[in-house]
């Protein structure tokens, strides 16, 4: 049976140096604007999608916080119908644990960012102004200069002249990325996290070249008054040639040594799996390209940096066991290195045929199902009046444009929509399994008719239906899907990126005293 607890006993169980998987069941808003430093974002709106990735044992420890509105003791309920033996959530809330004395952060990736900062602070990675690196690019200096964020986020926007090589693959193609032992390289994200993280790894790879964390990154190059290059074309990864690949070995060996991280092979793997009291968690750092030639079933791919950036979205148990995949080592060995500082124990893999054949584990549970209704179908019982539509997409595309009398709807509070019982309803929903829990949701609170529209909201268009914007519907209250803290920093907004850097330079001061303990870094800096 699961329970409600004090959130001074969770408080307690957090810090207890045990297994747990402390899932946060609000909203991608509400989340971001305040949460427990080591709370999982797990929405109540994917909870069954999700909840496998992020909590694959299910007699692991499952402590459950919401915003005092019942969310949690609805989603303990959930979580014991899949299996899940040992669930508790926490009374009144993130309310009820602010009011007990303990920290609310704001933003997303906390823990993660967090390290960066106290990384910067026991470290001292070398930094570059913005002004400074615009003076030496005028000057033409000679630099290599690397954007190391994800291919995605760099085509939105890059400081000019960079190229995207996110961390890990960074280190990884160093040598042929940047050939030249003396020439200065500048490392760059959006923010801070990745850029020192990038740099450090770099000395932490043994590269001997000038390494800078260009300060603040593009949020840093706009605040300077320079302008940011947009729909940027990501170039291909330079591939390692067989004089490059002995070189990353190399160094991937001399670190995996040096900072006693453990190799695993198959039968070691095999083992962790089978383990009942402990959470093994199973990820493939290697490129796109080289899994999709090359698959690992059983491994989730994940670039290395980004599991290090945001590891709270991959990752729902503290104090798990993480095997990563590499060839080389050397993206395994960097990032085994950061995530110990997490408190994970970390081991890496070296790819091979019997890695490779490992079978998958245990997906996700099987959603309930949704009949559909055709979209022409639904749109002429709407019009006459026999059914109503429940839009269950994305707050902001719904503010876009939606079908005429729609109402805007998400899981944990269809509750509070004036629907009529005795006619059907229609979901719009672009996420099947969203749209999946929403209707079982609906269900269970007494909606005995429920369907989902095909083909959603482009099927509903172009069967005739008209088209509204609402703007400012939902509101900013209601919208709680929507990460509404400084979500603008990065269009243009001077005053959200100032905000924005001081929250991630705050960052230790909010920090407890069990909470500092959490972050083991390591006594010596990395290289």
């Amino acid at each position: 049976m699961s329970r409600e607890v004090s959130a001074v006993e969770a408080k307690t169980r957090v810090h207890d140096g045990a297994e747990i998987a402390f899932l946060d069941v609000r909203e991608a808003g509400e989340f971001g604007e305040g949460h427990p430093l080591f709370a999982i974002p797990c929405p109540y709106s994917r909870l069954e999608a999700r909840i496998a990735a992020l909590a694959p044992r299910r007699s692991v420890r499952v402590l459950l916080i919401d915003g005092g509105d019942g969310v949690a003791a609805r989603a303990a309920q959930t979580l014991e119908s899949l299996g899940y033996g040992d669930v508790a959530w926490v009374g009144g809330g993130v309310a009820a644990w602010a009011a007990a004395g303990f920290g609310v952060f704001k933003g997303v990736n906390v823990p993660s960012k967090t390290l960066g900062e106290l990384a910067e602070h026991a470290w001292h990675p070398e930094t570059i102004t913005a002004p400074m690196l615009k003076r030496w690019q005028d000057e033409g200096r000679v630099i290599r200069f690397f954007d190391c964020r994800p291919p995605a986020e760099y085509a939105k926007m890059r400081v000019p002249g960079a190229v995207c090589l996110p961390n890990g693959e960074l280190a990884h193609r160093f040598p042929v990325a940047a050939p030249e032992a003396e020439t200065p390289v500048v490392v760059t994200c959006a923010g801070r996290t990745r850029s020192i993280v990038g740099a450090l790894g770099l000395r932490l790879a043994g590269v001997e070249a000038p390494v800078y964390a260009l300060e603040n990154g593009t949020q840093g190059w706009q605040l300077a008054g320079y302008k940011l290059e947009r729909g940027n074309t990501p170039a291909p990864y330079p591939e390692l040639d067989p004089a490059g690949a002995a070189a990353t070995r190399a160094r991937a060996e001399v670190l995996l040594a040096r900072q006693g991280i453990a190799v695993a092979d198959r039968a070691a793997v095999e083992a962790w799996r089978a383990e009942a009291g402990r959470s093994t968690y199973l990820f493939d750092l290697r490129a796109p390209q080289e899994i999709a030639a090359a698959p690992a079933p059983a491994f989730i791919p994940a670039l290395s940096g980004q599991l290090v950036q945001a590891t709270d979205q991959w990752v729902g148990v503290r104090h798990a066991r993480l095997v990563l995949l590499d060839d080389l080592g050397l993206r395994g060995a960097i990032a085994a290195f950061w995530l110990r500082q997490l408190g994970y124990e970390v081991a890496v893999a070296c790819f091979d045929a019997e890695l490779a054949a490992l079978p998958p584990g245990k997906g996700a549970p099987t959603l309930p199902a949704v009949e559909p209704v055709e979209a022409a179908a639904a749109w002429r019982a709407v019009r006459a009046g026999e059914a109503q539509l429940v839009d269950v997409r994305a707050s902001t595309a719904f503010q876009v444009g939606h079908a005429a009398g729609a109402l805007w709807g998400i899981r944990p509070r269809l509750d509070r929509l004036p629907l009529d019982r005795a006619r059907a309803v229609y979901l719009v929903g672009d996420e099947a399994a969203v749209t999946a829990l929403a209707a079982a949701e609906l269900r269970a609170l007494g909606q005995a008719a429920v369907f989902a529209v095909s083909g959603g909201q482009d099927a509903l268009s172009a069967a005739g239906a008209e088209v509204e914007a609402s703007p400012e519907s939902p509101g900013r209250e209601e919208a709680i899907d929507f990460l509404w803290f400084v979500h603008d920093r990065h269009d243009g907004n001077l005053d959200a990126s100032r905000a924005y850097l001081a929250w991630e330079q705050g960052l230790i001061a909010q920090l407890d005293a069990e909470e500092r303990a959490a972050f083991a870094l390591a006594q010596t800096p990395p290289g």
